[in-house]
């Protein structure tokens, strides 16, 4: 009985009383040989061993917890934009973010996860040229700057990254992350409902033709996006130009 005893105070710091009250009932080790005896005893202290070394472990990780959220988003952003969604590996999160597995998921649960906050601090950046578009009252001519504004946004010194949500709806199929594919959704409509309402500062424009040439803006948009990962500069500033000669 000393023993059982024994065994359940050790034990009592890792588990509930449902737990202990089920040990103490079913533990009879009076008239155990010695030889079962010492093979429980040892098992028992390997395993309280190991739960006593992976709760210290955790509770350094997380005091140890020596990164900025922020910072390392940013440079997952940069790494799903330049390389896509489904090309990017954890491994190479882990080596962009430069921080490890076990903080990625204890941060941000899995890839989707980091690439959602991805998504979240990509709107903080694009926000700048939003703002612009949303501030302005020059009508169409408002948006046709915001196509400009759009690929200053996404040049990487020489390198044209596109949109990081066009690409990633290019890549993936609707059905294949519905969480992802509604954050994208929601980011368009936002783009969209900004063409509207510069749209609208036209009053000759009635709603029908303003909702036909605001599908057809972000189509256009798509588009651009694009092109930008393929022409030149001039070229681009061409397609801008004929896009907008009929608006």
């Amino acid at each position: 009985m000393a023993f059982n005893g024994f065994f359940l105070q050790i034990m009592k710091p890792f588990f509930n009383n449902t737990v202990l009250t089920s040990l103490k009932n079913s533990l009879n080790l009076e008239n155990s040989s010695p030889k079962t005896l010492k093979f429980f005893f040892k098992e028992s202290f390997l395993f309280l061993s190991y739960c006593l070394a992976l709760c210290c472990s955790l509770k350094t990780m997380a005091r140890k917890k020596q990164y900025n959220e922020e910072e390392v988003i940013q440079k997952a952003m940069g790494l799903f934009w330049r390389n896509g969604y489904e090309a990017t590996s954890v491994r190479m999160l882990e080596k962009e973010m430069g921080i490890n597995q076990f903080s990625i998921y204890a941060s941000f649960k899995n890839k989707q996860g980091v690439f959602l906050e991805s998504i979240k601090y990509y709107k903080t950046q694009i926000n700048i040229i939003k703002d612009k578009l949303r501030k302005s009252n020059n009508g169409v001519a408002g948006i046709q700057q915001y196509f400009s504004d759009f690929l200053e946004f996404s040049k990487e010194g020489s390198l044209c990254k596109g949109c990081l949500v066009t690409n990633t709806v290019n890549e993936i199929k609707e059905d294949s992350d519905e969480i992802i594919m509604t954050e994208l959704k929601k980011f368009a409509n936002e783009i969209r409902d900004l063409f509207v309402s510069n749209l609208k500062q036209d009053d000759s424009k009635d709603n029908t033709i303003i909702e036909k040439q605001a599908d057809y803006l972000m189509n256009s948009l798509l588009g651009l996006s694009i092109a930008s990962k393929v022409f030149n500069q001039n070229q681009l500033e061409d397609i801008i130009e004929v896009t907008f000669l009929n608006l």
